[in-house]
Parts: structure tokens; sequence; C-alpha cells
């Protein structure tokens, strides 16, 4: 097995991807997918998986039992992809199940849209963890950058909506290309944050 089916495995099976979930789940029964409850759990329930799996690896010393059995570049990618696919797929499976208990009421979303939503917030809060080597910054950094784009939106830019994060999964605008414009803008971000990602791993590991 390697590396990335290893960390897929631990995200998807993680005890913070079910409390994620559940979190979720709980949150769309009672104040519904239009909430503003709903929108403000987005960059918070997507971090619980995986995002500070390689901090803790890294703090206790295990990546160096790791290390020897793969790549620098596969241990990276894996771990990078685990987090955020996890993070998608939590979204995801929270609002489809919620969508089929509402089966007379099908929600009007984009499960893509909604997926990489969930991809980037989670490695906002992975690349926060890298950097700072501070869990707390981790799992609150992605949720004050989520609010402080609203605050700026609302108070100061409201015609800047591309950088609306309640408009990445819930539009109301017409986009350049459509949703396909807001799926290459939410794509180019995770790859910036991946290459960011990367860098900041290689250089710790590099000293391993």
């Amino acid at each position: 097995m390697n590396s990335f089916e290893t960390d897929m495995i631990r995200a998807i099976t993680s005890k913070g991807f079910v409390i994620g979930f559940l979190i979720e789940l709980l949150v769309l029964i009672t104040a519904g997918w239009d909430s503003d409850l709903f929108r403000m759990i987005v960059p918070v329930v997507c971090t619980l998986p995986y995002t500070v799996t390689w901090l803790k690896e890294y703090e206790y010393g295990f990546v160096k039992s790791c290390l020897p059995r793969t790549s620098i570049t596969s241990y990276i990618l894996g771990k990078f992809l685990a987090c955020g696919i996890g993070g998608g797929l939590l979204e995801i499976l929270g609002v489809g199940i919620y969508n089929v208990w509402k089966w007379k009421e099908p929600l009007d979303c984009s499960y893509l849209l909604l997926f990489l939503n969930g991809f980037l917030w989670a490695e906002i809060a992975a690349v926060l963890a890298a950097w700072s080597r501070n869990r707390y910054l981790a799992y609150g950094g992605s949720f004050v950058i989520y609010y402080l784009l609203i605050i700026l939106h609302e108070r100061y830019f409201q015609g800047l909506y591309c950088l609306y994060p309640y408009e990445w999964f819930q539009p109301e605008h017409t986009w350049v290309f459509g949703v396909q414009g807001m799926i290459l803008l939410l794509i180019g971000i995770i790859s910036i944050l991946g290459c960011i990602y990367y860098v900041i791993l290689r250089r710790c590991l590099e000293h391993v």
C-alpha cells in the first residue's frame, strides 16, 4: 500500500471525519442548507479529518519511520491530497445524505463546488499548520480567513463577489464561463496552496 492510499484510509476513518460529518448533518437538519450557520461551519468541519496529521507525525518523530518507505515528494503529496479529499468528501457526504432525506425538496447545489470548497479550506488549514507548526492556528486560521473575506465583501467590496466565500458554493451572480469559472478559480487557489505546502514541508523533511 502506497503513502497516498494509507493517508486516505486514515483520513476517512479518523475520529475527526466522523465528528465533522455529524456536526454538519446536525446543522443541516436543524438549521437547513440556506442558513448562515451552515455557511459558517464550512471552513471548520473540513479541517477536522486530516489537517494536522503531518504536524503530529513531525512532533512525535513518526515521520522518521515513514520516510525510508517512500520518497519525500510522495509523502508530501499523500498528506496534501488526503487532507483535501477528506475535507471535500466530508462536505458532500453530509449534504448528500441530507438531500436524500429531503428528497421531495432537493437542494439546488453543485456537489463539485462543495467538494472543492471543502478541499480548499482544509488545505488552507494544512498550510497554516505547516507554516506555524501550531494546531490551534491551523484549526482556527481557515475560519478567520473565511470570515475576513466575508466582512471585506459585505462592508467594503460588495462588487468583488469573486472573493466572497459564500459565492463559491452558493453562487448568486453570473460568472465568466459560468460554473466552470468558479471551478477554475478554486483549482487555481488549491494549486498555489499545494506549491506552498510542498516547499514548507520539503524544507522541514530534508533536515529530519
